[in-house]
């Protein structure tokens, strides 16, 4: 459980995800600082200081800076931690959702009034109406497509030409993560999916989703790229790709996870 308003001595020892506007602290070999909280490199008292977990059997810190930013190049997003441990990702992506609903929650959204952290658990409480938040979770789907030999990737108008990955969309209210998934795939580019299959989850910090990852195979359908969010999509050769995302993400493995499949399919 997630520890709020903690009090520390300096001399205290641990890992510390310092974050500021939405950005965590690393050190200039691109670590997360280890040591004392006397010698973390941040000026002003910090706003707020949460136990996040351990790692390796060290204790893990939230602590929120809102001091000015001066050596931008110290500040990172937490997918540069993606390459270096799953656990220290996960750590990171919970210290910058924290960080978050601290921000975003100083006042009620339902009356307008002061809210207060309550002192059981991580929740933010108006003492005027009564409204209770809890930190935001926003459960997102990604769909590996596949034919025979064949993978379905598109590449979205945010991203760089040649960059492609499987297809991504976030559940709406009152929908099955199975429901998300095959109206994601329809609207996204058109085509209908079957066979659905669960494969695993990433925590994703941005800025506070949970990414649920799926397989299925191809059904029907001709692609057709849903105007101003998908800049292209087609059907690629599995031994054949194009850049894709890095086996770190969720939406990496499921590609690899395809390929290995298909290899196997092959050597049959």
């Amino acid at each position: 459980m997630i520890k709020h308003s903690i009090s520390l001595p300096n001399n205290k020892t641990g890992f510390w995800f310092v974050v500021n506007k939405g950005r965590l602290y690393l050190t200039a070999d691109g670590e997360v600082p280890h040591g004392t909280l006397a010698n973390l490199a941040i000026a002003a008292e910090p706003e707020q200081i949460c136990w996040l977990g351990e790692y390796q059997k060290q204790p893990c810190y939230l602590v929120v800076d809102h001091d000015q930013i001066v050596d931008e190049t110290s500040w990172h997003s937490a997918r540069s931690l993606l390459a270096q441990d799953e656990m220290l990702f996960q750590l990171a992506a919970r210290a910058l959702q924290v960080a978050l609903f601290l921000q975003t929650h100083r006042f009620c959204g339902q009356c307008g009034s002061a809210m207060h952290l309550v002192n059981w658990e991580l929740a933010a409480l108006c003492g005027k109406c009564g409204h209770r938040c809890y930190p935001r979770i926003a459960p997102c789907v990604l769909v590996g497509i596949t034919r025979p030999g064949q993978i379905l990737l598109a590449r979205s108008t945010r991203h760089k030409a040649g960059f492609f990955s499987i297809l991504a969309g976030f559940v709406e209210s009152a929908e099955t993560l199975e429901q998300a998934a095959a109206r994601e795939v329809k609207e996204e580019v058109g085509v209908d999916i079957t066979n659905l299959c669960y494969v695993g989850s990433q925590p994703w910090p941005f800025p506070h989703s949970l990414m649920t990852g799926f397989t299925a195979d191809y059904l029907d359908g001709d692609i057709v790229c849903q105007p101003n969010e998908i800049a292209e999509a087609a059907w690629f050769d599995l031994n054949d790709l194009p850049e894709v995302p890095p086996v770190e993400t969720l939406s990496g493995r499921i590609i690899r996870q395809l390929q290995q499949r298909e290899l196997l399919d092959d050597n049959k």
